[in-house]
């Protein structure tokens, strides 16, 4: 499972990346739930697919990971934000957790510090890279709404992810993406 999660982030330019390192190796499963689609390893989905909030499980690969874990952070970015072929806006901030219990199975037992924002992306535009990225939190770690950024739409633009991260000390642990386009979007399926 792991392997073709890495090489569908390989062939898609995610791996390496700013917040994939080349080294990076799961720890975590994540599993995406929309009530219509199941995204997975770049799986194409449309804007009705994904307009409700999904439930996001994780499971610890080994046991070890699972009790040395104090709390974990979801983000859903995207990095190709307005299009892929000009990624001004990038990362567009869909979603943050914070304070996801170690034992907790969904990460929706955090803390939600920006609300869902469904991908949107034009019919034009071409399909975007979605990431579900979750990371391990130091010990000590603790942010509000303030450090992330606001809730209006153009406030969630350019979301330096990169930094934001590093600055808090996240360690990536797990890994999902999909890749989404219009309802009116034609093209290939399995592009």
């Amino acid at each position: 499972m792991a392997t073709q999660l890495l090489d569908s982030l390989k062939s898609a330019s995610l791996l390496p990346s700013k917040l994939i390192p080349a080294d990076f190796n799961p720890t975590y499963n994540l599993t995406i739930t929309y009530p219509s689609k199941s995204p997975s390893n770049g799986s194409l989905v449309r804007v009705s697919d994904v307009a409700e909030k999904p439930t996001v499980a994780f499971s610890a690969i080994s046991s070890d990971d699972a009790t040395s874990t104090p709390s974990l952070t979801l983000l859903l970015l995207d990095p190709d934000a307005p299009t892929p072929d000009d990624p001004k806006f990038a990362f567009w901030r869909h979603w943050v957790i914070t304070s996801i219990p170690a034992g907790a199975r969904e990460a929706a037992e955090g803390k939600e510090l920006t609300r869902y924002l469904a991908p949107g992306p034009k019919d034009e535009s071409g399909p975007h890279r979605y990431l579900f990225l979750l990371f391990k939190e130091p010990e000590g770690f603790e942010v509000g709404r303030e450090d992330v950024g606001g809730e209006e739409f153009v406030e969630r633009r350019s979301f330096p992810a990169g930094e934001w991260v590093g600055r808090y000390g996240l360690e990536l642990v797990g890994v999902q993406w999909m890749r989404g386009v219009g309802d009116g979007w034609v093209g290939e399926e399995d592009v």
